[in-house]
């Protein structure tokens, strides 16, 4: 996710969160962090609770943009976050200032779709 630019930090999870696979160094999602990130994702209220009162990562805390089964996109002045769900992972990726949010969602949607087409 890193090798393109458009995202400077990134971690994978399991489905249920319970387990990091990978992270860059010093990005560290707390365990409650990626606890409502899986709670976003089950959800099916018309508004979500992670819509009405955002969400944090790595101790920030991100204003919802998008939130469904598949997606979760969070913003924090000009900087955001990506996260998306596989089979099998879960992807963690922040983006910074100088990078456009659609570009960033681009790079882990697209890397969700191939991981997806391995069986991930």
């Amino acid at each position: 996710m890193l090798t393109k630019g458009n995202i400077d930090k990134a971690a994978i999870f399991n489905t249920e969160g319970t387990s990091v696979w990978a992270s860059s160094s010093g990005f560290a999602v707390a365990p409650a962090e990626i606890k409502a990130v899986v709670a976003s994702f089950a959800d099916t209220s018309d508004v979500k609770k992670v819509q009405s009162e955002g969400f944090h990562i790595a101790g920030e805390k991100f204003v919802t943009l998008k939130s469904d089964d598949r997606s979760l996109y969070g913003k924090k002045g000009k900087e955001g976050v990506a996260i998306v769900k596989t089979q099998q992972a879960i992807l963690v990726a922040h983006y910074p200032e100088s990078v456009q949010p659609g570009v960033a969602a681009n790079t882990v949607e697209q890397l969700a779709d191939y991981l997806i087409g391995v069986g991930y």
